[in-house]
Formats: C-alpha cells, sequence, structure tokens
C-alpha cells in the first residue's frame, strides 16, 4: 500500500513539474495608462536637474556619435528625433534623462519613477515645471500625455501615433 502511495505521490508531483508555468504582465490602454499617471503626479521638479544642465557640454561629440550612428556608448545613451532634437541619458544618473535642442541648449528633464518596465516618467521644462507625462510600457512602447492627461502620442517602436492613428514623428529604433 504505501509503494502505491508513493507511486501515485511521484506522479502527481512529477507532473505538477511538468506543467507549463504561466507568466503574467500588465497590459496598458490609452485609459488605463492616464488613469496611472495621474496618480501620484509631480508638477514641479527639483532645480538642481535644470541648473547644471542648461547647456549639452558633449554637444558636438553627441552629434558626431548621433552623425556616425552610435547611439549605445560606454557612459551614455543617445537618442535622435526627427525633429532635430536629441535625448542623452547618463549612465550614472539612471532616473534622468535630458532632451536637447539641435543646438545644445536644454529643452526638457525627464525624471523616472523606476528603472523596470513598465514605470512612469515625468517630462519638465527650463522653468521646472511639468510639460508632460508618460507610461513607459516596455523599450516598444509608450503612451505621452499633456500634463492635463490628453494623448499626445502612442509610440510603437520606430513611429509615434496620435489618437486617431496618424504617425505624427519617427525616431531610429533598435531591436
Amino acid at each position: 500500500m504505501k509503494k502505491y502511495l508513493l507511486i501515485v505521490l511521484i506522479l502527481i508531483f512529477g507532473i505538477t513539474v511538468q506543467a507549463e508555468v504561466l507568466q503574467g504582465g500588465v497590459t496598458y490602454d490609452v485609459n488605463s495608462a492616464r488613469n496611472e499617471l495621474l496618480d501620484g503626479i509631480n508638477y514641479t521638479i527639483d532645480s538642481k536637474y535644470i541648473n547644471g544642465f542648461i547647456y549639452d557640454g558633449e554637444h558636438s561629440q553627441n552629434v558626431n556619435y548621433i552623425l556616425q550612428g552610435l547611439t549605445e556608448l560606454k557612459d551614455r545613451t543617445l537618442a535622435y528625433f526627427s525633429d532635430g532634437t536629441y535625448a542623452v541619458y547618463k549612465h550614472n544618473d539612471p532616473y534622468h534623462v535630458y532632451y536637447y535642442s539641435g543646438n545644445g541648449e536644454l529643452n526638457y528633464v525627464e525624471e523616472k519613477d523606476g528603472l523596470n518596465y513598465p514605470y512612469k516618467t515625468y517630462k519638465y521644462d527650463t522653468s521646472k515645471k511639468l510639460v508632460n507625462m508618460s507610461m513607459r510600457v516596455s523599450k516598444a512602447e509608450t503612451f505621452i500625455y499633456s500634463k492635463d492627461g490628453k494623448l499626445l502620442a502612442h509610440w510603437l517602436k520606430d513611429k509615434a501615433y496620435d489618437e486617431s492613428g496618424n504617425v505624427i514623428m519617427k525616431r531610429k529604433y533598435v531591436e
């Protein structure tokens, strides 16, 4: 009897171990991303994230790297946008991204609430006021809203779409 019970237990646990593991994730749509962002919103940013970054001190280098197609560097990651602006993400400050005009003047600072997807970001202008906010669902997908919660863009890989599904901006996207 003990032998049969042991065999039954081994079979049950053996089947359980071979069962497929289900993995869940959080999915967002336009409304759920908006609601998440509006919860805990900060309308201003500390001036220390603005004052020392008014001009990109590595502007010439960054532009040259971008022109060469180099975006992943040892100490920073660069992003170039079709409107001539670019972003700099310094690896030693993973919670902030600095957005510059084509001539290296600071336009915006983006502050992240986390480093793993999904996470929220809030973008501020040089007067420290909130400009927009985003839900970064994955590397390929981001929802961007005005400070009032209006959808500005839904990025999917290399294209940003408006609420009607029209492409409004493009970027270089690498898988």
